[in-house]
């Protein structure tokens, strides 16, 4: 129905929205090297829910809320194995 489309085309926005605010973070890590800062158990915690909300999203059938936080999984598990990558190399 309209109504469905229109949810779910606002779930893409949100989603949309939501992976462009990991892209300055993302540029840091892996192209200009910086890791300072980041708390690797906080991004676990953020992965962790974001499996959550894409389990949500699954059992309820929502294609936005899949792809947004599958992306966002993706944005999130590329963080935390440049930060690790990065801690790892010598200095």
């Amino acid at each position: 129905s309209m109504s469905t489309i229109l949810i779910e085309s606002i779930g893409i926005v949100a989603g949309i929205l939501g992976i462009m605010a990991w892209i300055p973070q993302l540029r840091e890590v892996w192209v200009e090297g910086l890791h300072e800062g980041i708390s690797l158990p906080t991004f676990w915690l953020v992965s962790t829910a974001l499996v959550l909300w894409l389990v949500y999203g699954a059992l309820i059938g929502s294609l936005s809320l899949i792809a947004a936080n599958l992306a966002a999984l993706a944005c999130m598990l590329s963080l935390i194995v440049g930060v690790i990558r990065l801690r790892k190399a010598p200095a």
